[in-house]
């Protein structure tokens, strides 16, 4: 089954009376692996927030974010919660603080897939070992029983990842997923993004603010700025050719020449 296409249209943000995202819209097809990057603040963060429902109970929003033909603004918490995991999944910057220190990796893997489904406690390890074997855990059944601190960074993040693919989602966000982790590490967990979309339908929005791991995973690319999209285009259209002084700046920090 083809996944639903994210439309986000004319999305809009204010807390505390500060409008901090403007009129950002932007769509993405099944499959397609789309970056945004900006500096800190620059409202790539909030804007997969909001896509997840994931904001906070203060932030007024206007505007239309849809699934397929789902709308997901204005949704309870309840149909919002049955969206995430099934339809939306979520990967955040740092695995020590979303893992749950006190519960064995296995049982998180497959969290969201527990809410959605009837698992017998032998459905849920044949799962989580699936899991562990797609995202490329060495040693599935050691991973599954270990908890979070009993395991290396870059293990973690690939635990975290399975967490978010359990349900299979359509689309994926992944929030500055490679940021705490070395650079030999970083490039495996970039590859796997890269194999995870490519093997199915999955569709992911991968947020980062080094255009050198961009370049690495993404095929188009939003430029956020002060809670705008000032520029976007394919991946290397943006390196080769900006046409904007952040991203030449943003270029110019990753070790380019523009």
């Amino acid at each position: 089954m083809t996944a639903p296409p994210l439309t986000v249209d004319s999305l809009t943000v204010s807390i505390g009376g500060a409008e901090l995202l403007h009129d950002i819209s932007f769509t993405l097809a099944p499959g397609e692996r789309l970056g945004l990057i900006g500096g800190s603040g620059s409202g790539k963060t909030l804007t997969a927030l909001a896509v997840a429902g994931l904001l906070p109970e203060e932030a007024k929003v206007s505007g239309s974010v849809r699934l397929g033909d789902t709308e997901l603004l204005g949704l309870s918490e309840r149909d919002l919660a049955a969206v995430r995991g099934e339809h939306v999944g979520m990967v955040f910057q740092e695995p020590k603080t979303a893992l749950n220190p006190l519960q064995r990796l296995g049982l998180q893997m497959t969290e969201a897939l527990s809410l959605h489904y009837s698992l017998s406690r032998a459905e849920r390890k044949a799962a989580a070992l699936r899991l562990a074997e797609r995202v490329g855990l060495s040693d599935p059944e050691r991973m599954v029983r270990a908890f979070p601190h009993e395991v290396s960074g870059g293990q973690r993040q690939r635990a975290a990842i399975a967490a978010a693919l359990s349900a299979n989602p359509a689309v994926l966000l992944a929030d500055e997923p490679t940021t705490a982790l070395d650079v030999t590490v970083q490039r495996g967990v970039l590859q796997l993004f890269r194999e995870l979309t490519e093997g199915d339908s999955t569709s992911l929005v991968f947020i980062t603010h080094d255009l050198a791991v961009m370049a690495e995973v993404a095929e188009r690319v939003l430029v956020f700025n002060a809670g705008r999209i000032i520029e976007s285009g394919p991946v290397q259209q943006i390196i080769g050719a900006p046409r904007h002084e952040v991203t030449r700046e943003l270029i110019h920090a990753a070790g380019g020449s523009a």
